[in-house]
């Protein structure tokens, strides 16, 4: 039972203090890093994702940072800029993601046919099947989810999520 039920707080935690561990944003950080950490454990055993990509996700030297890349980039391309207010990230910082993910070879960097001095971001055949990857995994860690806590459950924290992040 948590405090917030009645309970004891947790060891270290004043009595009236224990709102700071169980407010629903701190809950929701909680739920967003394990589901993402869930994702990447099992990319990370997918057989379909090139060996040295699975390796970076088992050694957890893949971040949500790099996730954002998965989340955002579209199938057709987008400039660095786009990508990052997309991901809720500053120029510099998807660039750096954007560099590592090169390197990786999920990403490549292309002429932008509408700007000459402008560039593309776009997935490489390996960033396709890092995707595929990606899709399969959320589907397993969703199904995990609702089989812990309920269809019922999950469908209305779907729903609200859903009307929370749309500001509904």
């Amino acid at each position: 039972m948590t405090q917030a039920q009645g309970g004891k707080p947790p060891h270290g935690v004043a009595a009236g203090d224990g709102w700071r561990l169980t407010h629903l944003g701190r809950l929701l950080g909680h739920a967003m890093r394990r589901f993402d950490a869930r994702v990447l454990q099992l990319m990370a055993r997918n057989v379909e994702v090139p060996l040295a990509l699975s390796h970076l996700a088992a050694r957890e030297q893949v971040t949500a940072a790099h996730v954002h890349i998965t989340r955002h980039l579209s199938l057709t391309g987008d400039r660095l800029t786009d990508l990052a207010d997309r991901a809720g990230m500053t120029k510099q910082a998807m660039a750096q993601v954007v560099d590592q993910c090169e390197a990786w070879g999920l990403v490549q960097r292309t002429p932008d046919p509408h700007d000459a001095r402008a560039r593309r971001v776009q997935f490489t055949p390996t960033g396709l099947a890092w995707l595929q990857a990606f899709r399969d995994a959320v589907a397993q860690a969703e199904a995990e989810f609702r089989d812990a806590v309920g269809e019922e459950i999950a469908t209305v924290v779907a729903i609200g999520l859903e009307a929370y992040a749309s500001g509904g």
